[in-house]
């Protein structure tokens, strides 16, 4: 693991499974031991060499015939908007934002249901209940808050962000399905680029980029962006 502090670290291999994202593929998950507590200087860390989080598992793709899961991550200082982008930021200008300590809210959990049940009908998490809500998304041992968007008093959707030592870590967007018009997922990510600025930090991780799975793709379009290959950041 290269220059991680905790050399301590036991990590565990998954046996192949078909792919969540490409369906044509087998897939293989490297986790880290869930008896060990990943603090937020640890994960800091792990994130750095391509690990991920749900809830309190730590994690990243391990497939030997596949590479298509990219880390990816944006810079934030040298951000550039796209027109679009600025579009959708001066849309939501109407609405207020709120960053609240990383609890279940049963007013988020409802949200929650609502975005499930219309963005991923079928699929196996479209009737969640708030154990599973609560394992995906909170975790009491990083420094986690949720974030609020709001129209007047109207909650419209909530990001799930880490505050790393260096970097923000989006971890999970949801919104209302009604508001599709808004682009919500991409205010929450120019949200959490400006707040990265506004706080001196460095990078916003965006999780996997997937050039194949159209879920997946739209990661690239927060330039510029670096990608982690052969164990080394670089411009994508």
């Amino acid at each position: 693991m290269g220059n991680l502090q905790d050399e301590s670290l036991d990590f565990f291999l998954t046996p192949e499974q078909e792919c969540s994202y490409l369906p044509w593929q087998q897939s293989k998950t490297l986790f880290a031991d869930p008896s060990v507590c990943i603090t937020t200087e640890l994960y800091s860390e792990l994130i750095q060499h391509g690990f991920r989080r749900s809830g309190t598992h730590v994690y990243r793709p391990h497939c030997p015939m596949c590479d298509a899961c990219i880390p990816i991550r944006v810079v934030a200082e040298e951000f550039k908007p796209s027109r679009g982008q600025r579009r959708n930021w001066k849309r939501n200008q109407d609405l207020n934002i709120f960053s609240v300590p990383a609890e279940y809210k049963d007013e988020h959990f409802q949200l929650y249901r609502r975005y499930m049940a219309n963005r991923h009908a079928g699929g196996g998490m479209d009737n969640p209940d708030p154990e599973k809500y609560s394992d995906f998304l909170i975790n009491p041992y990083i420094d986690s808050s949720l974030v609020e968007f709001r129209h007047q008093d109207k909650l419209l959707a909530v990001a799930s962000v880490d505050r790393l030592h260096n970097a923000l870590s989006a971890v999970y967007t949801f919104f209302e399905p009604e508001e599709s018009a808004r682009s919500l997922g991409t205010l929450a990510i120019l949200w959490q680029i400006e707040e990265a600025k506004r706080q001196n930090l460095e990078h916003i991780y965006l999780g996997y980029w997937i050039k194949q799975c159209q879920k997946m793709v739209y990661k690239d379009k927060y330039r510029p962006f670096e990608i982690l290959r052969d164990g080394h950041w670089q411009t994508g």
